[in-house]
């Protein structure tokens, strides 16, 4: 049975010069290995209370919603358009978290040439989201969520439309800003073959970028490594003077997931902004074409770190459906994981009214 759930989704100051830093390559998720180091959630959406059932590793393949294409080899992560939903049911979806996780010091690039969008899908939130696009909106926002006490404060970035400051805020609303790029999210993010997601995870600060295939530079391209100062000005900055990185956030795993409609997306003053008629009974059960843009198609994600020494942390399953409260600590080369927070991640995620891929 399907349960039902009610929802409703500065002072100004000279801003301060991001430190530029040298990151090294350690991980790469790409090509016909990509979705071997993830963990697919299997259980229905008790994150976001979206319409949706997270499939198994196994029938995401079996299905064809978690597979590699075989003749692109890039990773396709979808939602199910093709088959019919009784009332009282959810369609079937995908979320999957990296098995390992990532401490400051870290960078990020998701090279994606397709995002999720459309009326009823979103991606879920997070601590770190990197790209949040709902339903039909125009363009894409970026932000963080925290506990009280952390806000953005003399950000040094491109967008101009900053949503909130304070990190909590009202029901943990974040400090969001918008990705002011053309190019961002929904069909010109398509039409546009996609483009780079950069995150940078220091002490000195958050930081993302955000560059469109046309505009990537070659310093990016099949990087080794990362000179931060090449990259220009971030989309989005948070420095650490207006948010202690270090005491707010722990390691971070890797979300994508695409879920539809649930309490941020699918309430009527969200949903209906964008998308006529009613988020479940208009989209969900209806024709499942609704969802042919409900996908990802992800080229790589590749991490680097800031430290020499770094390898890559292998982390606690998180394949249950259950909110991770903490795992255990684990050491690597220096690097110790302690209690993961519910409140730290990185998402990048569409919001079908969601969709996202998330750190936390």
């Amino acid at each position: 049975m399907r349960p039902q759930f009610v929802g409703a989704v500065i002072t100004l100051l000279l801003p301060v010069a991001a430190r530029a830093a040298t990151y090294n390559l350690i991980k790469q998720y790409a090509g016909s290995t990509f979705f071997d180091d993830w963990d697919f959630y299997n259980h229905y959406d008790d994150k976001m209370n979206g319409d949706v059932n997270f499939v198994s590793a196994s029938e995401g393949l079996s299905a064809k919603l978690a597979y590699v294409d075989s003749n692109t080899n890039r990773a396709i992560i979808k939602v199910d358009n093709t088959s019919t939903v009784v009332w009282n049911e959810k369609r079937n979806a995908v979320r999957i978290t990296s098995k390992d996780s990532y401490p400051i010091g870290s960078l990020w690039i998701a090279d994606l040439y397709h995002a999720p969008y459309g009326g009823a899908t979103w991606p879920a939130g997070g601590e770190i989201d990197v790209f949040e696009g709902v339903n039909a909106m125009p363009t894409s926002q970026m932000g963080l969520h925290t506990t009280a006490g952390c806000v953005q404060a003399s950000p040094n970035q491109l967008s101009t439309l900053v949503n909130t400051t304070d990190c909590a805020g009202d029901n943990n609303s974040g400090c969001m800003l918008t990705n002011t790029h053309a190019s961002s999210y929904g069909a010109a993010f398509a039409a546009a073959q996609g483009g780079v997601f950069i995150t940078e995870f220091a002490e000195t600060g958050i930081s993302i970028w955000f560059i469109a295939r046309k505009d990537i530079p070659s310093s990016v391209t099949g990087a080794s490594s990362i000179d931060t100062s090449t990259l220009g000005t971030p989309m989005g900055n948070w420095p650490q003077g207006g948010c202690d990185i270090k005491n707010f956030f722990q390691p971070q795993n890797l979300v994508f997931t695409v879920t539809l409609c649930g309490d941020f997306a699918g309430p009527a003053n969200i949903f209906n902004a964008t998308c006529t008629g009613t988020c479940y009974l208009d989209y969900v059960i209806k024709d499942p074409s609704n969802y042919d843009n409900a996908y990802f198609d992800i080229g790589s994600v590749k991490v680097f770190s800031s430290n020499p020494s770094a390898t890559t942390i292998a982390a606690t399953s998180t394949s249950t459906g259950t909110s991770s409260g903490s795992q255990a600590s684990q050491t690597s080369k220096g690097f110790k994981v302690g209690s993961l927070q519910t409140f730290t991640l990185t998402v990048f995620c569409a919001l079908l009214g969601v969709a996202g891929l998330e750190w936390y």
